[in-house]
């Protein structure tokens, strides 16, 4: 088993608002940037520069004795990554048609999700606490998406639909455990994100080079922005689980709610009423139960925690 984390609390929390903070700035780009390029391109430079800067990390690393590129279970490392890029593609897609503030709380159903999926496909023991959970986190993302809220319609279904896919990362990721460093790990997500994406630009009618030209030099940026904003969001995530206990953090995580209605509000002036704040609240309280759980259970039975498991954010 993992040794446990130093008593560091307070910089594994300040470490998680910083992730909380890049993520919900990330998902505000993302959704100002695809109204100037396809969101196809925008998926490509979020795991082409994941790629590039980990892969920049660990050549260093490795000649200082730490985690190289090799890896003891490449067809892992590619189920993984096609989860999290099928989570980012649905969001992604999501954040075009959705504000930012209520897309993120409907995401933030991932833990329970995970519940939902370890009881069908892990079979899984589930106490009536957790079916509640379950029962309050979808009621709450329901309020969010009422009718009459401007949400309701088939784009709700795409962070629902990317929620389900990172629920589905999560359990895989139980299933096998921790079988690599995290580093490695975070090199080869954005690996298998940009080489796919790569693939169906070739197969798709957008064409990489003349939409990037099209678009204004200022989406250039953005575009590394977003690769950026997404990298040193996770890396800021595998050191905060580096300084303070998993069930210290968890809850934490849920200030990206917070963080995702300040920044949409900021720049697009758009904020939820008073239906939509009570939803996110619901989803908030019946995810952070669920995660802590999560954490408490698999402690209890002896099985690492990782931050991989820890992970309840859709990229």
């Amino acid at each position: 088993m993992r040794a446990a984390p130093p008593g560091r609390p307070g910089l594994g929390i300040a470490l998680v608002l910083v992730m909380a903070a890049c993520f919900a700035t990330m998902d505000t780009t993302v959704k100002f940037v695809g109204a100037l390029v396809p969101v196809l391109v925008v998926l490509w430079a979020r795991y082409g520069v994941q790629a590039g800067v980990m892969a920049l990390w660990l050549a260093i690393s490795s000649r200082r004795g730490g985690a190289g590129f090799r890896s003891a279970h490449p067809r892992f490392q590619a189920a993984r990554g096609l989860l999290l890029l099928l989570s980012s593609t649905f969001g992604f897609f999501g954040l075009q048609y959705l504000p930012v503030a209520e897309f993120t709380a409907i995401t933030m159903l991932t833990p329970v999700m995970v519940t939902l999926l370890a009881a069908t496909l892990l079979h899984e023991r589930v106490s009536r606490l957790r079916w509640a959970l379950v029962a309050g986190g979808f009621a709450g993302a329901l309020i969010v998406i009422r009718p009459g809220s401007g949400l309701f319609g088939w784009a709700a279904l795409l962070p629902i639909a990317g929620s389900m896919a990172y629920a589905s990362f999560q359990v895989l990721t139980r299933k096998l455990s921790a079988l690599e460093s995290p580093f490695t790990t975070h090199f080869y997500t954005g690996l298998t994100g940009s080489v796919l994406v790569a693939l169906a630009l070739l197969v798709s009618d957008v064409e990489l080079l003349p939409a990037l030209q099209a678009a204004p030099t200022s989406a250039w940026g953005l575009l590394l922005l977003i690769g950026a904003l997404g990298t040193l969001g996770h890396l800021m995530l595998v050191l905060a689980f580096g300084t303070a206990p998993t069930a210290t953090l968890m809850p934490v995580m849920y200030a990206q709610i917070g963080f995702a209605a300040l920044v949409g509000w900021l720049v697009f002036a758009q904020a939820p009423d008073g239906w939509g704040w009570l939803g996110m609240a619901v989803v908030a309280v019946c995810g952070a139960g669920s995660a802590w759980l999560n954490v408490r259970e698999a402690s209890a039975s002896r099985h690492a925690v990782t931050v991989l498991e820890a992970d309840t954010i859709v990229d």
